[in-house]
């Protein structure tokens, strides 16, 4: 089985990373750039054909170690 977690930032967390790839692409002469937000993607693959225990032991993986719950969001996609 497939899965995909996607971190992000928490709206009102600044992100200097996503700003310094808005200012490259807009230099770079790409138009209509509002603003970017960037984030981690992870592709996993899993063991079983359960979905509901593979989004629980992914959601506990983001808990523990994918995602700063603080600061960062995270979608899991199975």
């Amino acid at each position: 089985m497939k899965a995909r977690v996607v971190v992000t930032l928490k709206n009102g967390v600044l992100d200097p990373q996503g700003k310094a790839i808005e200012g490259a692409l807009k230099s770079l002469g790409v138009e209509g750039v509002a603003s970017v937000r960037q984030g981690k993607v992870f592709d996993v693959e899993l063991d079983g054909a359960d979905a509901a225990a593979a989004k629980a032991q992914l959601q506990a993986a983001c808990e523990k170690l994918l995602a700063n719950t603080v600061i960062e969001n995270y979608q899991i996609d199975v």
